[in-house]
């Protein structure tokens, strides 16, 4: 067994600290030991039910204290986590289940329905209570190359694709980006992303390789008054964010929630427009922003700013074991600061998509051992990479392109505005027209041509949106990304 495989790892984390509360989670304490006992129950109850090394085994839950472990547990029986978010529906399920493969698949009461829907014939694990009867087991043995996670994309560019992640991949991605973030002193951290995301999943690893005591403040899922609360009754020091939590929280009074304690969020999985940033950091004094980058397909962190090294507007600087390379449309690498599409290089990229699937052109694919990203930036000459957009989400108008971001970032600095989202309307006269999706305030007064004059003062006559719809909220997915693929569909 080799020193890079994640059961290994889990089993060396339980033994790193004494005994210590590790998880709070709807009002209770979870300890450090007991946790472990039940994960190492779990792995003996999986591998007593018949599950083995290189069965892929789905998680459907939302976050809950169970969700960690059962990672844990199936790692340590060596067969392969197959995260599922909990919202899905049933053909989204299926396609997923049916794709990969399962063996089985672990899920909560409340989801057994959905489950049962999608594919009658699995077996299911209905929360965990069965598996803890078995006796503890520990872990089998694995190679650092072996198959450790298969993470389904959002399917954002058309039918979700399986992303295999390895045991050595999701180790180093971890430990590279617990070494870049951690603080000392800062141990509790509040965490209202989704686990069985790519970023929920990495940082259930990071936390593995913790040279001091965790503790995490785990919420079931992101509510602004919540987090609010949470993190003043518990005093939180650090957090993990998303750029739409970020703005729903800019909606709330965040002067009447003093926080002394919290000193950082780290903020990931989707571009963070400036001014939040700014305007965040004003309301909430002492409190900074780390902004990174990454894929599911580079083991969810390409890039991380630094404590004490951050450059605002970019998304930092490459982990040790990644190099960045900014790409024309034909192929060829450019110089720094050119903006291009983002090429990823390094040992811990994904070993590739599960299956067949049709290439998407525009879309992330692995290259002679690169990943071209499908993202557009560029590198700065201290090294810092900068965002500008989505290759697939540009808009190009009359000749020009729109990046749909600038046009968001410059309606989300309105007063009246909680969020936005832009996309591009077919035309026959100038081929794409910028159309903009807009979410108010409460009280806010703004009108459409308002927030159009707005926009062209801050984005110039190219750029701005000729049309601006309101809606109740602006779409996000599942994972909390602005939805564009459902902005879309709304266009007609």
């Amino acid at each position: 067994m080799t020193e890079q495989t994640l059961g290994q790892l889990a089993e060396k984390s339980w033994s790193r600290f004494d005994d210590h509360d590790s998880v709070f989670y709807e009002g209770v304490w979870h300890r450090s030991h007991a946790l472990a006992e039940r994960a190492r129950r779990m792995c003996g109850g999986f591998a007593a039910a018949g599950i083995r090394p290189g069965d892929r085994v789905a998680v459907m839950m939302a976050n809950s204290p169970e969700v960690p472990l059962i990672y844990q547990a199936l790692w340590a029986a060596g067969a392969v986590v197959t995260p599922v978010v909990f919202l899905v529906g049933v053909d989204e399920l299926r396609h997923i289940l049916t794709d990969s493969g399962a063996s089985a698949i672990v899920t909560s009461p409340e989801l057994a329905e959905t489950v049962r829907a999608a594919a009658p014939e699995l077996p299911i694990f209905v929360d965990t209570a069965e598996l803890e009867q078995a006796q503890e087991r520990g872990p089998v043995g694995r190679d650092a190359g072996d198959l450790a996670a298969l993470m389904y994309t959002g399917g954002t560019t058309g039918k979700a694709k399986g992303v295999m992640l390895s045991h050595g991949g999701l180790w180093r991605v971890a430990k590279d980006a617990y070494d870049m973030s951690h603080q000392e002193g800062k141990n509790r951290a509040l965490v209202p992303v989704p686990l069985s995301h790519a970023y929920g999943l990495i940082i259930s690893v990071a936390s593995m390789h913790a040279t001091e005591p965790q503790q995490a403040v785990l919420m079931r899922w992101f509510e602004p008054k919540a987090f609010l609360k949470l993190a003043a009754e518990q005093r939180v020091q650090y957090g993990t964010v998303v750029p739409s939590m970020l703005q729903l929280l800019l909606a709330e009074p965040l002067e009447a929630h003093p926080l002394p304690d919290l000193a950082y969020l780290t903020c990931g999985a989707a571009p963070l427009g400036r001014e939040t940033l700014a305007e965040f950091e004003r309301r909430m004094p002492g409190v900074q922003i780390l902004e990174g980058y990454g894929l599911t397909e580079t083991s969810a962190v390409t890039t991380f700013n630094p404590p004490g090294r951050r450059k605002i507007g970019s998304v930092g600087l490459p982990l040790p074991g990644y190099s960045i390379t900014i790409r024309d449309g034909s192929g060829e690498a450019m110089e720094m600061g050119d903006v291009g599409e983002i090429c990823v290089s390094g040992e811990s990229l994904m070993l590739g998509y599960w299956g067949e699937h049709e290439p998407d052109p525009d879309g992330t694919a692995l290259v002679g051992g690169e990943l071209r990203t499908g993202d557009i930036g560029c590198v700065d000459d201290d090294g810092y990479l900068h965002i500008v957009d989505r290759k697939k989400d540009l808009i190009i108008r009359g000749g020009f392109n729109v990046f749909p971001r600038d046009v968001e970032d410059a309606l989300n600095q309105h007063p009246d505005v909680v969020m936005s989202g832009v996309v591009g309307r077919p035309d026959r006269r100038v081929g794409e027209e910028v159309v903009a999706f807009v979410q108010l305030r409460p009280g806010g007064t703004a009108t459409g041509e308002d927030l159009i004059e707005w926009a062209r003062d801050r984005v110039g006559r190219v750029k701005y949106p000729r049309e601006v719809r309101f809606v109740d909220s602006v779409p996000v997915t599942s994972v909390l990304k602005l939805d564009r693929k459902l902005l879309r569909t709304w266009l007609d």
